[in-house]
């Protein structure tokens, strides 16, 4: 003789991954939402580092463009911009935020540095 659930679990066949096809499109969500936080992160990291590196060099009478150029990975090298700040300001750096989904970036992060002059 073969048991039958009860009466009360009859209409609930299924209902787990009902449940979890509702839940996938939000969880995909959410898993760009923490990767586009990554990837601002990390412009925003190496924003800092490409700022230093012109700073060092604009400090030492070499091409500050060219060395904020080489701390970056080519993904943001598109969008760089590397400029002098007014007065004994140092450097400032722009790098866009390149966007995880769609093909424009996010915005910019600047981050600016300054060493002393060492050529004098």
């Amino acid at each position: 003789m073969a048991l039958s659930p009860p009466p009360q679990q009859r209409g609930q066949s299924g209902q787990a991954t009902v449940e979890l096809v509702a839940l996938l499109p939000l969880v995909g969500v959410l898993a760009a939402l923490l990767w586009q936080a990554v990837v601002a992160g990390q412009a925003v990291w190496f924003a800092g580092s490409a700022a230093r590196a012109a700073a060092r060099a604009s400090a030492i009478g070499s091409d500050s463009h060219v060395a904020a150029r080489r701390v970056l990975p080519k993904r943001l090298e598109r969008g760089l911009k590397v400029e002098r700040a007014a007065g004994d300001e140092g450097v400032r750096v722009a790098v866009r935020i390149p966007a995880v989904i769609g093909g424009d970036g996010l915005g910019t992060v600047t981050s600016r540095a300054r060493l002393q002059d060492q050529t004098r």
